[in-house]
């Protein structure tokens, strides 16, 4: 499992480093890993590092000294490097004297103004223990500099040390001229800048990074905003580092977690979910939701509601009968998609709900909810809520202003949390980034997204994906984050790079879980 830190326990692990390496150890260390990470970049994408062009952008903040200092490491590769400063009078003193001994060349953007919204400092963090006055050293004439307004000469690999993990808002207007000048593709230093490191919101001008190197930890704008991010390669500097704020899941996770058959298990014993979804109207949502409980795990799918026949036309396997009431035994419901939102339908997830087993919540059972209170007040068992945005929009209106509000900022993880702690219940937001919060402020972030799911009928495939876990007795938390992180993935590989379909989705579920459970399987 991965875990994202937040920039202040990053800064707390960094500080028994500081004090017992050499100044400028650490800043050294994480510029060494920046710099190889960009001289492989160079050769993959250019087939060699010796005489290709590096353009460093340079900001006041720590990252800029990174950049610098990682400047001056493929200098001594043979490498071309300029460096343009963003705000010359308070570049990183020691990263810049490193960069002219190595070779380095600087240019200067605009008369000298912080363009770049960072902090004044991020004080103490990789610090090399001297101030960022920009002053020259080493008896460098300033001839030597070239103004040339910021503008960025053709590089092969351009390097974002514009803003640290202390840096807030878009992108300055003199730094936003400078980027959108680039074609190159970009490595930025830790985050890009521009993006807000605990949200991964984009408010304005901002790097969009090929690949984003971190230093030490990944920060939560590494799952929040992997678009803008790229592909992130983490550096270990060292750090001991605590509880994280968010974890993703990986695939050995995903291996170690998913149910798989034992010699004991029989039909019933893998699971028995109960799918109360789809009508005369929307019997689509019904099939989709059913056929991905069958796909997700081996355990027996009930169906209860008016699109039995269309259930039964493509699911013979399935029990199916008419009315909740009459399913039977069942370990989990998934309720929602195509149920409809009237008084008949409110009626029937009343009974539901009042069964008090675990369920997944969805569609129009959230509507149903938000309009309800009194539906999901009395619920003891376990509950994921699966909204998309407007649907928790509709929901944080009725029971949570701290989560509408969250919302409303950009803070999508603030936003779940509030919305799981306030209704008792593990909330599942869907989005590029899906976010999975439980009632007690866990965070499960999923980072294998894509757009392709976002498609008609989709989230009645992850709705059906996630009753199915809930059967098996997986935590709503868990149960979540594994459908999501599958159904991610299987709309990817549905897709190919082309428009897909929910249908599509559902049936690349089972080819997504051989690969990710073959080493089980073959246990």
């Amino acid at each position: 499992m991965r875990g994202y830190y937040t920039p202040d326990a990053v800064r707390a692990a960094e500080s028994p480093l500081l004090a017992a390496l050499p100044d400028g150890a650490l800043m050294r260390r994480a510029a060494y890993g920046l710099a190889q990470v960009c001289a492989a970049e160079l050769r993959s994408r250019t087939g060699g590092v010796v005489g290709r062009r590096v353009t460093l952008l340079v900001g006041s903040g720590d990252n800029g000294g990174d950049a610098l200092h990682a400047g001056a490491f493929l200098c001594r590769r043979g490498v071309a490097v300029d460096a343009v400063l963003l705000a010359p009078d308070r570049a990183h003193a020691a990263g810049l004297a490193a960069f002219r001994r190595a070779g380095g060349k600087v240019t200067t953007a605009g008369p000298g103004e912080r363009s770049d919204g960072e902090e004044e400092e991020n004080a103490g963090e990789r610090s090399d223990g001297e101030g960022n006055a920009g002053e020259r050293s080493d008896g460098e004439d300033a001839a030597a500099d070239r103004s040339a307004g910021g503008s960025v000469r053709a590089p092969d690999l351009v390097v974002d040390g514009i803003v640290g993990v202390s840096g807030h808002g878009p992108l300055r207007p003199d730094a936003a001229r400078v980027v959108a000048a680039v074609r190159a593709p970009i490595v930025a230093a830790d985050t890009p800048s521009g993006v807000d490191v605990m949200t991964g919101r984009i408010a304005g001008p901002a790097v969009r990074a090929a690949v984003t190197v971190a230093f030490g930890a990944y920060k939560p704008v590494h799952a929040l905003a992997p678009s803008a991010c790229g592909r992130v390669e983490l550096i270990d500097i060292g750090l001991d580092l605590g509880i994280p704020e968010l974890t993703s899941l990986e695939d050995a996770d995903v291996r170690a977690a998913w149910p798989v058959p034992g010699e004991n298990d029989d039909k019933y014993s893998q699971g028995v979910v109960g799918i109360a979804a789809g009508s005369a109207t929307y019997p689509g949502a019904a099939v989709l939701a059913t056929g991905s409980a069958i796909r997700a795990t081996s355990g027996m799918v009930r169906y209860a509601g008016t699109a039995r026949e269309a259930v039964l036309a493509r699911w013979p396997e399935v029990v199916a009968v008419d009315r909740p009431t009459d399913a039977g035994r069942v370990q989990a419901w998934a309720v929602g998609p195509g149920f409809g939102t009237d008084a008949a339908a409110a009626d029937e997830l009343r009974g539901l709900l009042e069964q008090d087993l675990p369920a997944v919540v969805d569609a129009d059972a959230l509507t149903l909810a938000a309009g309800h209170p009194e539906l999901l007040a009395a619920r003891s068992a376990a509950t994921l809520l699966t909204p998309h945005a407007g649907e928790f929009a509709r929901l944080a209106a009725t029971y949570s202003p701290d989560g509408a509000a969250a919302l409303g900022s950009g803070d999508r993880v603030a936003a779940a949390r509030a919305l799981a702690r306030d209704m008792g219940a593990t909330v599942l937001l869907k989005g590029f980034s899906t976010v999975i919060a439980a009632p007690d402020g866990r965070v499960v972030v999923d980072t294998a997204g894509s757009s392709w799911a976002a498609t008609p009928g989709s989230g009645d495939v992850l709705t059906g994906v996630c009753g199915a876990l809930l059967a098996t007795g997986r935590e709503p938390l868990f149960a979540g984050a594994l459908a999501a992180r599958v159904h991610a993935e299987a709309a990817a590989r549905a897709a190919e790079g082309a428009p897909t379909s929910a249908s599509r989705i559902s049936a690349a579920i089972p080819g997504v879980l051989r690969r990710v459970l073959a080493d089980v399987t073959r246990g």
